[in-house]
């Protein structure tokens, strides 16, 4: 199975793309679409769509993941990645795919087996699962392959428990 992980942002959004095989997973690619501040809300949005577009219609993934949005003190910033979210699960949809999300709890219990995790011990533990050399950069892309392996260990355990 092909995951696609998206971290949503509207400056920058994460993404990583896993092959899950049982319990072995292999990396696919990974990386930041990134938009100007200068440009227009609606600009953003629009080459965040157009960019997963392309991603996905590039990867062929069987599923889209998303990191679901938490309470953030700051009302603005929590407004502009909630359309940034918003565009990312129309892409899914627009392509056809599953759509599925996990909130940043899941997502550390699944990767490091506690919820409380830092962001060091996630990485890692995205490292060690992808068997790469060095921890994946930026935080965003990282946090993307943390929210596809999340997928696949929830996957995984659903076919068990079936």
């Amino acid at each position: 199975m092909r995951i696609l992980g998206v971290d949503p942002g509207t400056a920058i959004v994460g993404f990583g793309l896993i092959d899950s095989h049982g319990s072995t997973y292999g990396l696919v690619d990974y990386g930041c679409i990134r938009t100007s501040a200068e440009d227009s809300v609606p600009e953003r949005l629009k080459q965040i769509f157009q960019q997963l577009q392309q991603l996905i219609d590039q990867f062929q993934p069987d599923c889209l993941v998303v990191e679901e949005l938490f309470f953030n003190k700051n009302a603005k910033t929590a407004l502009a990645v909630g359309q940034a979210r918003g565009v990312i699960l129309l892409s899914g949809i627009e392509k056809n795919l599953p759509v599925y999300e996990y909130t940043p709890l899941q997502v550390k219990q699944a990767i490091v087996g506690y919820g409380r995790a830092d962001k060091r011990q996630v990485q890692e533990m995205v490292r060690v699962l992808l068997k790469l050399e060095k921890k994946p950069a930026p935080d965003d892309a990282a946090d993307a392959l943390a929210i596809a392996i999340c997928h696949a260990h929830s996957n995984k355990l659903k076919r068990l428990l079936s």
